[in-house]
């Protein structure tokens, strides 16, 4: 009986959101009076023992060269073996792309109970019952799994990562990695930037920024505070900015702890998209804007103005640092 933690990884380094879901795995662990261990797949060039730190006391690792590129049938394959092979009894993974593709195909090999998109450490006073946000985070919901293996996707940017002192034991699983039925050709990365699955602070914006021409306005306040840039769907859609950067309900959902939203008037796909960043920051000339409920923090004002000396005042803030 153990926890067992899936640490996702990335280009041979361990993602940031992995170490989100190894502090929840560990203090879950604790509170059922068990062992924390995680999992990893592929080739890592991180130290794994370091992992310890985040309180697992052991790194299982499967390498083989099918497991390069993601393939949600093969990971969701050796996942359940290896909890079978280790005894677990509880599987935690990350709520993110690779989480969402993986983690139901995970219980139903094993057929466990799934709790989807958690956002808080399982109440085991009364059996086992984990909180979740439904509705795209307009509501939460309070499920209890009562399967002898429980599987659990935390929702990233929901619990404090937590790091101290300790080594974790690194072991080899050797578990049979079949070859991906998808073959991948190539693949063409964004260099350069801060990812927008793993950013702490997101700039983003939206028609009211008047055309692609005026962005320099928004990359400006992103450099000074080393954010990720990021725009709506209707920009995305006129081409302004590329795709990539396209947040909402269709788009990549966010969640991080800084919200920063220029122009954009905030219609119910967008909202579900970022409702789960720690705090949001709307600035927009039309005080009816939809966005300023469910802002933190509102400026009502043209951004042409209002952001420049925003930026400005960032920059003496860091000088005067």
């Amino acid at each position: 009986m153990s926890v067992l933690i899936f640490a996702d990884q990335a280009d041979g380094h361990i993602k940031k959101s992995s170490f989100e879901v190894l502090t929840y795995g560990a203090k879950l662990a604790a509170q059922l009076g068990t062992s924390a261990e995680a999992l990893v797949l592929g080739n890592v060039n991180d130290d794994l023992a370091s992992l310890g730190k985040y309180g697992v006391t052991k790194v299982h690792q499967v390498k083989d060269a099918n497991l390069e590129h993601v393939d949600a049938q093969v990971y969701a394959k050796v996942i359940a073996e290896a909890v079978t092979a280790t005894g677990a009894t509880v599987v935690v993974i990350s709520h993110n792309q690779t989480g969402k593709a993986v983690a139901s195909r995970v219980a139903a090999r094993l057929k466990a109970g799934i709790v989807a998109g958690a956002s808080a450490l399982p109440d085991t006073s009364n059996g086992f019952v984990v909180r979740k946000t439904v509705f795209s985070g307009k509501a939460f919901a309070n499920v209890s799994i009562s399967s002898p293996i429980k599987v659990i996707s935390l929702n990233p940017n929901s619990f404090t990562t937590v790091s101290g002192e300790g080594t974790a034991e690194v072991n080899v699983l050797n578990i049979a990695v079949e070859a991906p039925k998808v073959k991948v050709t190539a693949v063409n990365k964004v260099t350069g930037e801060v990812p927008l699955t793993e950013a702490d602070v997101v700039v983003s914006g939206g028609r009211g920024l008047k055309g692609p021409e005026n962005w320099g306005v928004l990359l400006d306040l992103a450099k000074e505070l080393g954010a990720a840039t990021a725009c709506s769907r209707p920009v995305g859609d006129a081409h302004w900015r590329p795709h990539h950067e396209h947040v909402g309900q269709t788009g990549v959902q966010v969640a991080p702890n800084l919200y920063i939203a220029l122009g954009i008037s905030g219609a119910i796909q967008h909202l579900a998209g970022v409702n789960r960043s720690k705090v949001i920051v709307v600035i927009n000339k039309d005080p009816e804007a939809p966005f300023f409920k469910a802002a933190d923090y509102g400026i009502v004002g043209d951004l042409f103005e209002v952001v420049p000396k925003l930026t400005e005042e960032i920059k003496k803030m860091k000088a005067g640092a």
